[in-house]
């Protein structure tokens, strides 16, 4: 089962694209972490909420108990600014480092611009946002 780890804006519809693959990211999400420690940065999970929608997707896909909809706490938005921080400092690291991930680099910044375009459409909107996880 594949993992993924998309942007959700928050409201119906932010009037922009926020689709992002994120298999790269979750795949590589360990080592991001570790980078993103070293680099003083907050890691990418650190911006996880799991929101009835998510997690409605996660059943469908056939993971999880469906009791678990009914207890989870309301979901927590981030400012994108400070997802802009963590993602930003990142893809200086690869840029720099392009050997970090391996042959993982390319998609992973690939990625993490994404994520970078998507966040600063949430930012100019006023928006805010979190990250989910996706299994396929």
């Amino acid at each position: 089962m594949a993992a993924s780890l998309y942007i959700v804006v928050e409201g119906d519809d932010p009037g922009f694209d926020i689709f992002v693959n994120g298999h790269a990211l979750a795949r590589n999400e360990d080592a991001l972490e570790r980078m993103a420690g070293r680099l003083g940065v907050d890691p990418l999970l650190e911006f996880f909420s799991a929101d009835e929608n998510s997690m409605a997707l996660l059943l469908d896909q056939g993971g999880g108990n469906p009791e678990w909809v009914h207890h989870l706490p309301d979901p927590q938005w981030f400012d994108p600014a400070s997802g802009l921080v963590t993602v930003r400092a990142l893809i200086d690291f690869l840029d720099e480092t392009p050997a970090a991930l391996g042959s993982e680099t390319a998609q992973v910044l690939s990625e993490l611009r994404e994520y970078e375009r998507v966040l600063r459409k949430t930012a100019q909107r006023e928006l805010r946002w979190h990250l989910a996880v996706s299994w396929r």
